[in-house]
């Protein structure tokens, strides 16, 4: 009889510790971060092979060179843009009850949307077809900011929840993932040089 109470002890032990570590095991939860820091990366060689393009049908240096300066001021809003939101979700988990770092959380998403709306309506203008100067292209861009942001929200939500499980310090260093450098946008300059 002492053998069946230990096995089913043994087997209770177990479901409840392969339970405990897929609740606590959120770190894959941040994934978004970095799919999003990719999308936003990679438009920035692609709207510059655009503009090589047009650039040399045209016989026109100045396209490339205006056109660089003038993405980089908008790469720059967006980098901008992406610390301080970052920050901000993080922010709203550490510092508020779950209700108001929801409200937080959606402010911030929101405001990034937008930010994210303005970089899109950008390059889109200046890469689809018949576009700069009436120039064809066949640039695809694929950036789409509200399932960006859509999915960057459904990953902070799910941080907040796995984060009000944490204590102290375990919860400070998980939200804190996102802000590592591997998470900030690379400088424009090295995507430029792509």
């Amino acid at each position: 009889m002492k053998r069946y109470n230990l096995l089913i002890v043994l087997l209770l032990l177990i479901f409840n510790l392969t339970t405990a570590q897929k609740k606590g095991s959120p770190a894959a939860d941040f994934s978004a971060v970095g799919e999003a820091k990719s999308k936003i990366e990679s438009t920035v060689p692609l709207v510059i092979k655009h503009l090589k393009e047009v650039s040399e049908k045209e016989n026109d240096p100045n396209i490339l060179s205006n056109g660089t300066a003038a993405l980089a001021k908008e790469y720059g809003k967006v980098e901008l843009e992406w610390r301080l939101y970052r920050g901000n979700m993080n922010n709203c988990i550490l510092n508020n009850s779950s209700k108001k770092a929801k409200k937080c959380m959606e402010y911030h998403n929101n405001m990034f949307r937008g930010t994210l709306t303005n970089y899109n309506n950008y390059i889109t203008n200046l890469t689809r077809k018949n576009g700069y100067l009436g120039v064809d292209g066949d640039t695809k861009l694929n950036f789409n900011p509200a399932e960006i942001t859509t999915k960057l929200s459904e990953s902070f939500f799910n941080g907040n929840d796995a984060a009000n499980r944490m204590k102290g310090m375990q919860k400070k260093e998980f939200i804190g993932q996102t802000m590592k450098d591997d998470n900030a946008l690379t400088p424009f300059n090295q995507l430029a040089a792509q």
